[in-house]
Parts: C-alpha cells; structure tokens; sequence
C-alpha cells in the first residue's frame, strides 16, 4: 500500500490535488491567508537542538519554545492563558501572581537601571491583571568579582522604586557564581497582588468593534538600552520609560469598568507582538493605523538608523489595553489624566476578519501584515 511517510495517510496525494484545485478559486492574498492560517494552527514543535537568544526575545522563538516545552510539561488551566500573571482564587480572596527575571545589558542606562526595571515590571506584570500589588520577592544571581559599590546602587534603586510602587519586598536569595558565568548581575522579582476588582481580563477577550489603545510614546525603553551599549556610536536624547503602572491602570478600570478587555504591557516585542497575541488568542483581526501610534521623532529616528520597527521595541513604562467602543473615550480621557497616560492613543480596531492577523494601514495609503518576529533585534533589554 502506497503511504506517505510523513503523515502517515494513504489518500494523502488526492488530498493535495484537492487542496491545489480549490485554491486556484481563491486570490493570491487568501491563499497567503490561509497558509498562515494553517502554519499557526499547527502545534508547536521546538526543531533547535540549541538554546539561542532568539529563545528569550519575545517572537515566534519565544513562543514555541514556551509552548513546546514548557507549557507541554506544566500544563494546567491557569497555565493555559499564558497571560502576564496568573489569577487565583483562595479563601481570603482572589490574588495575582506573576514572576519575571532581568538581564539587561548594561546594568545601568538613561533613565534607569537593573533594580528599578526589576521592580517595576514585576509590578505592571500584577497591574496587567488588573491586581493592586502587594509584596514582591527578589533573587540576586552574582558573579564573582562583581563590584559591592554596584549591587548597593541596584538594592538603592529597587528599594527606591518599591517605596514609589507602594509595595514591599518581603523575601529573597542570593546565588554567587564563578567569574565569567553570569554578567555581573541577573535580577529575579516574583509579585502578588490583590485583585479588588470583580473583571477578567484576557487576550481572548477582545471583541470585534473593540478599540485598540496604548497609553503612550513606544520604543523609548529599548532604543535607550541599545544606544546605552555604546556599540553604533549613536548619540540621542532619551531616556527609558520604565516605570509602574498600577495607578494609570487602576484610573483606567474606574473610568472603563468591565469595557476593559485586555491590557498588556508592551515589553519584548513592542506592541506589535502584544497585538499579535490578542489576534491569536481571540481569533480576530487586530487593524492599526500607522498615523495615530505615537512614536518620539529622536526614537523614530534611532530605530531608522538601526534598521528596526518602533512597533517591536520593547517599553517598560507602556501598555496596550483593549476596550469596548462605547468605553473608547472615557478610557482615553483616563489614561491622558495621568502623567504617564499624556501621549496616550487610540491606534486601531478590532474587526473579525481576517482572523489572527495584525494589519497596519501605513502612512502611504497601503496594508501590510504585522507578523511576530522570530526574535528580537535589540536583545537582552529588560
């Protein structure tokens, strides 16, 4: 019997002939479609035998790899969301609880540094869930030699941005290892937090008609770190926007209520990557306008000379929320009555078709698809 080895089906010739002659019925740009379609549909399977950084950028890498491996392993409904935290039911009320690890390079940038980035995205972590935080722990990985002077300077800084966020760190470890094996210094911040709100939110929960909003300047954060590296010799007036959420988040809620579908901070992989997951995981169509995203002439410049999209560089002071129509112009009145919400924006909508895509409406009249990236251009930036 005549089988394909690959699939395993004995009929699978007269399946392609069938898939080919209908596809000659459709347009060029359904056929790409539909192959898209189909690719994401299938399940995740890790192919590398070798860990890479495009692993740990926030794309495609990323993706598969928490799919394939980890999620394939742990597997559990709260798991299954893959939100920025998870939300959990206890008896003394419902909690958020989310963990994160901080390996930028450098240490210390324009705007910041390792300490407070630790702090504050473990706080914005809990915000995206609509959680008012609490307690955080933290984890210091130090390599020998590293200087004493620069670790008080990061426990200064986080303990700084603690006060500001309003929460405590309450527990900790310390690890030393040998020189050369872990770049000075690597950061790990778990946080829990209270969630006072009776609201779900979900990247499964956008709706066509939604409004797709962000809440300020993108790309500032990692435009700063890569000029900070000193490697282009390119000199801007910029600063990280690292910084925490809660309070603008928290303004938005009140104003927004349950018209408040979805919020994600746009970290690895910008906002093009976070309106990626919304589309995939609501299976919907998430349609921007290239005009309205708000983006500083110095980083639309920087990134130009870099050869990157703002839309994927990642922000530590940003998030991209997505609410119902009717809630569209309190939700941007809330988060422009907020220092951090000044240049916030609303940057497109969310139709039904075609479902699991990004599109952008460019500045020059056209469409183009917003796929996620394999990796990152500007790794190790938080």
């Amino acid at each position: 019997m005549m089988q394909d080895l690959g699939t395993g089906r004995a009929n699978w010739a007269e399946e392609a002939v069938a898939a080919h002659a209908g596809a000659e019925h459709l347009t060029r740009e359904e056929q790409v479609l539909e192959r898209i379609a189909k690719a994401r549909a299938r399940k995740a399977k890790i192919k590398d035998e070798r860990i890479t950084l495009s692993h740990g950028a926030g794309g495609k890498a990323t993706q598969t790899l928490i799919e394939a491996v980890f999620l394939e392993a742990f597997r559990n409904p709260v798991l299954e969301r893959l939100e920025d935290g998870a939300t959990l039911s206890t008896d003394a009320g419902r909690l958020a609880f989310t963990t994160d690890s901080y390996v930028v390079s450098p240490l210390f940038f324009p705007g910041g540094d390792i300490g407070d980035l630790a702090v504050n995205g473990t706080v914005n972590d809990l915000a995206m869930c609509g959680a008012r935080p609490l307690h955080l722990s933290c984890g210091f990985i130090l390599e020998e030699g590293f200087g004493v002077a620069d670790l008080q300077r990061i426990v200064a800084s986080m303990a700084a941005a603690a006060h500001r966020a309003g929460v405590q760190i309450v527990t900790g470890d310390t690890k030393v290892v040998e020189r050369g094996k872990a770049d000075g210094c690597y950061v790990n911040t778990a946080g829990v937090g209270l969630l006072d709100r009776e609201i779900t939110l979900s990247a499964a929960a956008a709706r066509p008609g939604d409004a797709v909003l962000v809440s300020g300047p993108i790309g500032d954060h990692g435009v700063t770190v890569m000029l900070a590296r000193g490697e282009l010799d390119i000199s801007a007036d910029i600063t990280s926007d690292t910084a925490p959420l809660h309070e603008i988040t928290a303004g938005l809620l009140d104003a927004a209520g349950e018209g408040v579908r979805v919020l994600r901070d746009a970290t690895r992989g910008g906002v093009a990557t976070i309106c990626n997951e919304v589309a995939a995981a609501s299976n919907v169509a998430v349609v921007l306008d290239e005009s309205a995203v708000p983006v500083r002439p110095v980083v639309t410049g920087a990134a130009e000379l870099l050869g990157i999209d703002p839309l994927y560089v990642a922000c530590e002071g940003r998030f991209v929320t997505v609410v119902a129509p009717e809630h569209a112009d309190a939700a941007l009145a809330a988060l422009r009555a907020h220092p951090l919400g000044a240049g916030a924006a609303v940057i497109g909508t969310v139709k039904d078709d075609p479902p699991g895509l990004v599109l952008l409406r460019t500045a020059f009249g056209g469409t183009r698809i917003v796929d996620l990236l394999v990796g990152d251009p500007l790794p190790r930036i938080c």
